[in-house]
């Protein structure tokens, strides 16, 4: 067990956790108008960076990793962890229950306050676990996840912020304890140093299931938002920041000997 991967894991967790939660509480200093017109953008910008990290880092480097015999494999868990965070989302707002067709803004909007605490916190907490497990088997990988998910971070902090804002909780209260939630990053990161290291047979698994959960997100939470956001000049936006994105993880890749 190399221990100076500990010294890429805590920071890389600690900036996906806390760098986040700062620049979105400097996106919270403009007004409300402005934030509206900025967070598609930032949503547009993060879906092509977590997509990116995904099918330029992640899934080459889990196929690689299991050779021909295991491919399938690896396929089917990418499979199983695309139904598992589906899974995991419906039972984190399973009280909220509405019939048919649910619009995940709307199940943020009322999981308000401690709901929105614990359900980032453990969502940071699976984003530390496969972060972790990343740097385990590449260090040039663990930072290019790292960006993808400080690119993501951003405007998720950014809307659970200001939904604790609205059910009441002072501003600076509200950014601390987002804060916080985020530090179950750091916690995730450090497990998975000391117990995924005993199993590097299961790495090409985890990595596509930590490219799983990148493309559930950037598909099924953050996407269909951006169908709201009529207009051909701002759909040419929105592609032209989903391959920003790509383009910035390919670019990190290349530099760093991806």
């Amino acid at each position: 067990m190399d221990a100076n991967l500990l010294l890429w894991i805590i920071p890389a967790t600690l900036l996906g956790a806390v760098l986040s939660a700062l620049l979105a509480s400097v996106l919270l200093l403009f007004p409300a108008a402005i934030r509206t017109m900025l967070l598609p953008r930032l949503v547009s910008f993060a879906v092509g960076a977590l997509l990116g990290a995904a099918f330029l880092d992640l899934l080459p480097e889990a196929i690689h990793s299991a050779g021909p015999t295991q491919v399938q494999g690896v396929g089917l868990a990418i499979a199983l962890g695309v139904l598992g965070f589906f899974l995991l989302e419906k039972l984190a707002f399973w009280h909220h229950g509405h019939e048919g067709h649910v619009d995940h803004d709307e199940l943020r909007k009322q999981a308000a306050g401690t709901m929105i605490l614990v359900g980032t916190g453990l969502h940071n907490l699976l984003d530390g676990v496969l972060l972790g497990a990343t740097f385990l088997n590449s260090v040039h990988m663990g930072v290019v996840l790292a960006i993808a998910i400080i690119a993501h971070q951003i405007p998720q902090q950014v809307g659970d912020i200001s939904v604790l804002l609205a059910a009441g909780v002072q501003r600076g209260r509200a950014l601390l304890l987002s804060a916080l939630s985020g530090t179950t990053m750091v916690v995730g990161g450090v497990a998975a140093y000391f117990l995924l290291s005993t199993v590097q047979g299961y790495m090409p698994y985890v990595l596509a299931i930590a490219a799983a959960s990148l493309i559930y997100v950037a598909v099924a939470d953050l996407i269909p938002g951006l169908h709201r956001h009529e207009g051909a000049r701002l759909s040419m936006l929105t592609v032209l920041l989903i391959g920003a994105g790509i383009g910035l993880i390919y670019g990190i890749q290349s530099l760093i000997g991806g």
